[in-house]
């Protein structure tokens, strides 16, 4: 890993394209006021000759920072001394072949991968962005972390402070839009939790403004320190095909931090010399949170070389304002109207020749359901991803060869609300939880059978179902 001062902060609008010390926890723009990406001096990196270099680190599970899915990869993201990392033990995640899931999707066997962040110490991805940003924090001296939150990233920064002890959880959550799975996690880990009325997108501006009138670390992912990690993810699915380049990455999208972060680092490798084409991006939105959708496929918005067309977002924003638009969606990690890493989702798209697509909560949940019976359970959110595979399949956007990846992002325990409704055989239950966000059937329902307390009763039963 280089030294610090090998890396730096830079705007990512090229016809601005000021710097900033690597130090600095603003995480805007001076100049432009634009987002920053962590970048390297080119001439200090000491860039592996070929990734598989990296692998043979796994044999040296007893240094905490091999064993990390994130750390192992340091000479990618080599902005910290190792003295100064902080790891849990995040990134020991899998990448499944699903072929079940694949038949779902439309594709041939071994063409479906499922890639689990669950496993993550949190239950998400989040903690691959989390590691990274508290090795930041601690280089700059921070004591109080702050982030706003759906619900996994307030989890995987309670974690983190209460793992490492070096700092405090402060965490702003809205009114109603968090899941019991996720709050129990930021309650039990000590974490000072902020509810206030409105959504994610009113409590992601007052924890900017809480952040810069406190001086208090924000891990958000507008931090780029916290899309660092997440590169990592993309490069644990790298080494999982033993380094060869899928020909799609799907992912759900929410506040568009992990496609930001998986761009850069197709972008990088490529840059490098370390891999010759990167994959195609599909972005997946819930319908009732389908900013990034509307912006887009429908309204023609893109990156165009870092020259945006403001007015146009502004004016979708602006009818969001007048009709009082909330994002509603049964995903609810995903459930974000005004997504802070917009401008880097753009440029991800168009370094990689990507795609959006919305699905609905109804088709999010029956996606959700054929993961859960091909092995792997998962939240609702990750599921947008299989869901979109299968509409860009249905599209002809994929064809059946095509090696395809999912992002599952988090744990299926994360909202077991969600799960158990869908399942349930009590009609009243399955109405107040998933109908009024116009889910009407269970498709791949997996019901309780009920029966009387008889023993010829049960085993007839249980001849009959199984």
């Amino acid at each position: 890993m280089v030294a610090m001062d090998a890396a730096f902060q830079r705007c990512i609008v090229p016809r601005c394209g000021a710097t900033c010390d690597v130090a600095e926890t603003a995480f805007v723009c001076p100049r432009c006021g634009g987002l920053l990406d962590v970048a390297y001096d080119a001439a200090r990196l000491r860039v592996p000759r070929a990734l598989r270099e990296i692998e043979g680190r796994w044999a040296d599970r007893a240094d905490p920072l091999n064993f990390s899915g994130v750390w192992r990869f340091r000479d990618l993201l080599p902005f910290a001394p190792p003295e100064h990392v902080l790891t849990i033990g995040e990134g020991q995640t899998i990448l499944q072949r699903a072929d079940a899931v694949a038949g779902y999707v439309g594709l041939h066997p071994g063409r479906l991968f499922l890639q689990y962040e669950g496993l993550n110490p949190s239950g998400s991805f989040k903690d691959n962005g989390m590691t990274a940003a508290f090795t930041h924090a601690r280089l700059v001296g921070a004591r109080r972390a702050a982030c706003a939150s759906t619900g996994n990233t307030s989890a995987s920064l309670a974690v983190f402070c209460s793992a490492t002890g070096l700092m405090r959880a402060i965490i702003f959550i809205g009114s109603g839009k968090i899941s019991y799975g996720k709050l129990a996690q930021a309650l039990d880990h000590g974490a000072l939790t902020v509810q206030i009325t409105g959504d994610f997108d009113d409590a992601m501006l007052r924890v900017q403004q809480v952040a810069r009138r406190l001086g208090i670390y924000l891990v958000n992912s507008i931090n780029p320190f916290r899309l660092e990690g997440q590169k990592t993810i993309m490069f644990r699915v790298l080494e999982a095909l033993r380094w060869e380049v899928p020909d799609w990455i799907v992912v759900p999208g929410g506040n568009l931090g992990n496609v930001s972060a998986f761009g850069k680092a197709f972008h990088e490798l490529v840059e490098w010399g370390l891999i010759r084409r990167p994959p195609r991006l599909a972005v997946i939105n819930a319908a009732g949170a389908d900013t990034f959708y509307q912006l887009y496929e429908v309204r023609g918005l893109r990156w165009n070389g870092g020259v945006l067309d403001q007015t146009l977002i502004d004016g979708y924003y602006a009818e969001l304002e007048a009709r009082n638009a909330r994002a509603a969606t049964i995903a609810s990690a995903i459930e974000i109207n005004r997504p802070v890493n917009l401008p880097k989702a753009l440029r991800a798209l168009e370094q990689c020749g990507g795609v959006v697509r919305e699905v609905t909560d109804q088709e999010i949940l029956d996606a959700k359901a054929k993961v859960g019976a091909g092995g792997l359970g998962c939240e609702p959110a990750s599921a947008a991803s299989v869901a979109g595979a299968r509409k860009l399949r249905q599209e002809g956007v994929l064809s059946v060869d095509d090696r395809v990846v999912c992002i599952l992002t988090g744990h299926q325990l994360k909202d077991p609300t969600a799960t158990v409704a869908y399942h349930s055989t009590d009609q009243r239950t399955f109405d107040e939880v998933l109908g009024q966000r116009g889910v009407k059937r269970a498709t791949f329902a997996n019901r309780a059978i009920q029966v009387s307390n008889d023993l010829d009763e049960i085993i007839k039963a249980i001849e009959l179902y199984s």
